[in-house]
């Protein structure tokens, strides 16, 4: 490991310059959910509904241990979530034609008009952020997060290339 203490560094390990990096990892989080949780707000979710919602969209058919794996949250706190989804026709839930004892879940039509909904008002930040920054820098963007990823998550976003 690196001492980021001492004086060989690159300017960019400084400890001020890694705490910037925190903070606007942190700030840029708060900015990027703010306008779609006033949105789930109104139908008395938060972001553990949004997280949901985005990956089953992502994915339908997803199974309830594919997104427990997912989310990294415990059965717990997926089914209330989930059950409120359900009960509010957002997802709905269906057995695994080859093992009845796997849920599967997808988003209702009143599911994927919310999941687009906020969506489109992440994408647009996104891609504005894009556009200002630039080809090599969204790349250099994409390196860093895959850096602070897990390696598991890591390897699923390389598969993908």
């Amino acid at each position: 490991m690196t001492d980021l203490t001492s004086g060989s560094n690159p300017l960019f390990l400084r400890h001020d310059e890694l705490h910037q990096g925190i903070e606007l990892l942190f700030y840029a989080y708060r900015d990027f959910t703010a306008e779609c949780d006033a949105i789930l707000a109104t139908y008395g979710f938060g972001r553990a509904h949004h997280r949901v919602i985005y990956f089953v969209g992502r994915k339908p058919l997803l199974s309830v241990a594919e997104l427990l794996s997912i989310l990294r949250i415990t059965k717990q706190s997926l089914s209330r979530v989930l059950s409120q989804l359900v009960e509010n026709d957002f997802i709905s839930v269906i057995k695994a034609p080859d093992d009845k004892r796997r849920r599967l879940l997808q988003l209702t039509e009143k599911g994927i008009k919310l999941e687009r909904r906020l969506s489109e008002i992440q994408r647009a930040r996104i891609g504005s952020a894009y556009r200002a920054a630039g080809g090599e820098a969204v790349e250099g963007y994409r390196r860093v997060l895959l850096g602070v990823i897990d390696e598991t998550n890591r390897r699923h976003f390389n598969k993908r290339e």
